[in-house]
């Protein structure tokens, strides 16, 4: 049973920066749509938490599916990770340099895995940099350690799951891109990709549930925001799973950590033409 704030503030991740099973996990991680700038393992190498190891969740993915990061099996997820020094027992703590982007990815990804003891840096890297945090640009070399992965299907939605759910009307769905590209009157970043959204899903962007220094909204204005979409199942989506995970880290944060995220999400639902494309004039 999961409780408790799923965000840690960098003043608690100082304090507890020395205890041996606490690992710290950088997750930057910069969409390829974004031209003229790092990737996010050009961002770590430059600038890191002391010891932090770099999660990347191109590699760390499917790497037999057509869509990007999607999420890997057990087996390769647990190969990935012990060879990042992650093991079971260990205390996780995961963070971006910009800020909410893909550490909230990675915080569902471990969930998915069967990982509970993982929490996300609240603000991430300028968070940290702020309370003169010290910062490295060298890599760790942690040993392999031992990480059983178990996949909580409770917390993944596939497209056969999502078109039931759309039929159904049975799910509250919740879309974290922007009003333009869920109206359909914003074209997506990815190129022949139709915007729109799927028929009875909701626009919740996830940069309406953070701060604009780039933290998490406190849990009494999220309750606020989120009020609506409290009853029944929560799925969350977005472009490509990214930011789709910043609304189930919101919800986690005001208790409700049962949110799915649909993986593929609006990258794999609007690449097929037989699933239905709804739009706002």
């Amino acid at each position: 049973m999961e409780s408790g704030d799923p965000l840690v503030s960098a003043e608690w991740l100082k304090e507890q920066f020395d205890t041996p099973d606490l690992k710290i996990v950088d997750a930057t991680w910069v969409p390829p749509f974004l031209t003229g700038r790092d990737n996010g393992r050009e961002c770590y190498n430059k600038a890191h938490i002391p010891g932090a190891v770099y999660f990347d969740i191109d590699d760390i993915a499917d790497q037999e599916s057509e869509l990007s990061h999607m999420l890997p099996d057990p087996i390769l997820f647990s190969s990935r990770v012990r060879k990042l020094g992650l093991g079971d027992g260990h205390r996780i703590v995961v963070y971006d340099s910009n800020g909410f982007f893909a550490s909230a990815r990675v915080w569902w990804m471990f969930r998915a895995m069967g990982h509970r003891d993982v929490k996300v840096l609240d603000g991430g890297l300028k968070a940290w940099e702020a309370i003169e945090g010290e910062i490295e640009d060298l890599p760790p070399m942690p040993p392999e350690r031992h990480y059983t992965a178990r996949k909580r299907s409770d917390l993944v939605r596939d497209m056969s799951q999502m078109r039931r759910h759309v039929e159904a009307g049975d799910a509250k769905i919740l879309d974290a891109r922007d009003h333009g590209r869920f109206n359909g009157t914003s074209p997506e970043p990815r190129a022949g990709l139709p915007s729109g959204h799927m028929p009875s899903s909701f626009c919740v962007p996830s940069s309406s549930l953070l701060t604009d220094g780039g933290q998490m909204k406190s849990a009494g204005d999220l309750e606020e925001l989120l009020a609506d979409y409290q009853s029944g199942p929560v799925i969350t989506t977005c472009g490509s799973g990214v930011s789709a995970a910043v609304i189930a880290l919101a919800l986690a944060r005001v208790g409700n950590y049962d949110a799915a995220v649909y993986d593929g999400s609006w990258s794999e639902w609007a690449s097929h033409d037989v699933n239905p494309i709804a739009t706002v004039s």
